[in-house]
């Protein structure tokens, strides 16, 4: 069986983690919480695997003290958790649900007793679904609303944590939910893509901005990349490969970090993006500590005749997950030496989330996914390829803690490190969990 690498190879002040997100384990039916546009985007026929949702989840809400167990037991520092935007605002602006803070209040004290820094993500896809009735990211007031959702959780946790991101994949948020439709809000159409893109990064730089005046440090950002190569050296096929990385990888970073759009995106979307959005950029390009990197796959693009941005996904040829994802180690490597040359210029970076979904056969109880073992082998030795060539790389946050709600896949797709039985709820740990437990077990900071 592939071994993973042991702390022993990293810097001493590496940091290890798990990742995961509200919606997706806490179960989003309890505890005063608002209605999202995920819940009525699965209640809308045919937009996810089984129509379900997020209401019972993981039960994480109840379940949250075995859960950290988990994470300290497995001898990682720093667990990386998102608040819900709806389970702190239920109308998504005005009242507080104090209970859904209190959850949040009890949950960070719980990480410190455990020895575990929290990394906050203030949102991870929940929009409460007042906001979508106004337009949601399209509307340029989103700024405003979000800021203030995000003062409300940091004055109340803003004290005991180590490090916020604003926003989690932006392109999931902006260009996957308003251009391919394929997550809330099931949309397709370019303006409402432009505007949500425009304002998602609008309130990235307004939040992170106010934030700053408030007096919290250690803020930053989480962008989602898929290496990108042309089916073949066409220029047609080159051209499509170009604007699908402008769109992927480079047009979230490039208005984040040097307030500008690519070219090749701004061939597309400049006529849709709000008037005087270029008066927007010197917000959106707040300052930053630190820059958090996603990262799955490998996407062949083919050009597709019709209007911009003509492309097209094709299969590749390398080995793929249960997701139908080509694993491709290496273009970890080149993000984050892409990201800390062109962008992030000496910034801290983090793997924010790697991972793999498998279909995890239980088998007399035990779950024995040496493949998803490989997989992570695979990405921290690309990490470490990384570090090498000078990429001040500080963390590596696996995906997922739990197996969970995956979105529009419903409950069919499991990323965990912990196997979770959907109808009794049981955890066990799978051979990545115990074989993570042992490359990182050490004295403790």
């Amino acid at each position: 069986m592939t071994q993973l690498p042991d702390r022993s190879v990293f810097p001493n002040d590496f940091l290890f983690g798990v990742s995961t997100s509200a919606y997706q384990i806490e179960g989003h039916a309890q505890g005063g919480v608002g209605s999202t546009h995920w819940d009525s985007f699965a209640a809308t026929p045919g937009n996810v695997a089984k129509a379900e949702d997020g209401a019972r989840a993981c039960d994480h809400y109840h379940r949250w003290q075995d859960d950290l167990d988990l994470i300290r037991d497995g001898n990682f520092d720093v667990y990386r958790f998102s608040t819900s935007w709806a389970r702190v605002m239920p109308e998504g602006r005005g009242a507080v649900n104090a209970e859904g803070l209190d959850f949040y209040d009890r949950l960070v004290d719980g990480m410190l007793e455990r020895g575990l820094k929290p990394a906050l993500t203030l949102y991870h896809w929940e929009l409460p679904s007042p906001l979508a009735d106004l337009g949601g990211w399209r509307n340029r007031d989103v700024a405003g609303w979000f800021t203030d959702y995000a003062e409300v959780v940091m004055k109340r946790l803003g004290d005991r944590i180590w490090s916020t991101a604003t926003i989690n994949e932006f392109w999931c948020v902006a260009w996957l939910s308003h251009f391919i439709g394929a997550h809330a809000p099931g949309l397709r159409d370019i303006r409402a893509a432009a505007r949500a893109v425009h304002h998602v990064l609008l309130a990235h730089g307004t939040a992170a901005r106010a934030m700053r005046d408030w007096g919290v440090d250690n803020i930053g950002a989480v962008f989602n990349f898929e290496y990108t190569q042309p089916e073949t050296d066409s220029a047609e096929d080159t051209a499509a490969a170009r604007n699908w990385d402008a769109i992927y990888n480079r047009m979230f970073l490039g208005a984040a970090f040097h307030g500008a759009y690519p070219d090749e995106v701004l061939a597309g979307i400049a006529p849709h993006l709000p008037d005087n959005w270029q008066d927007d950029m010197a917000t959106i390009a707040a300052p930053l500590d630190w820059c958090g990197v996603n990262y799955y796959t490998r996407k062949v693009i083919a050009h597709q005749p019709g209007p911009w941005p003509n492309t097209h996904e094709t299969k590749g040829d390398l080995p793929v997950t249960d997701m139908g994802w080509e694993i491709y180690p290496d273009g970890l490597r080149h993000f984050l030496s892409m990201v800390h040359r062109d962008y992030a210029r000496g910034l801290p970076i983090y793997v924010t989330e790697n991972g793999m979904a498998a279909p995890d056969a239980l088998v007399n109880g035990r779950i024995d996914d040496r493949d998803r073992i490989a997989y992570l082998a695979q990405h921290l030795d690309a990490a470490r390829a990384a570090m090498a060539g000078g990429v001040p790389l500080k963390g590596y946050f696996t995906w997922s803690l739990l197996d969970n709600y995956e979105w529009a896949y419903g409950y069919d797709k499991r990323f965990g490190i912990v196997h979770v039985d959907f109808d009794s709820l049981e955890r066990r740990p799978k051979a990545s969990y115990h074989a993570l437990a042992q490359a990182l077990e050490r004295v403790r900071k």
